[in-house]
């Protein structure tokens, strides 16, 4: 059977047999767990090596929370402004 042919077959379907088919198919392009548990593991590892060689300035979460929420007001004070 053709991709086409498949095509025309899955269209077919009730909607939650098409949304489940979908759904199937998305997940299968999706990285496997353990390949995303790899990545972080590297990421972590990386982080941890910035951090312990002294490349990367650590701040308080207080600090960056007060960043964050500031960051926030100025993007929706521009957006009720425009």
């Amino acid at each position: 059977m053709s991709t086409d042919e498949l095509l025309v077959h899955a269209l077919r379907l009730p909607r939650p047999e098409r949304a489940r088919l979908a759904e199937e198919m998305l997940a299968s392009l999706e990285e496997t767990d353990e390949q995303v548990a790899a990545a972080w593991a590297e990421e972590l590892e990386l982080r941890s090596g910035d951090i312990a060689k002294g490349r990367v300035q650590l701040l308080e979460w207080e600090t960056v929370r007060a960043q964050i929420l500031d960051e926030l007001r100025q993007r929706r004070a521009n957006r009720l402004s425009s």
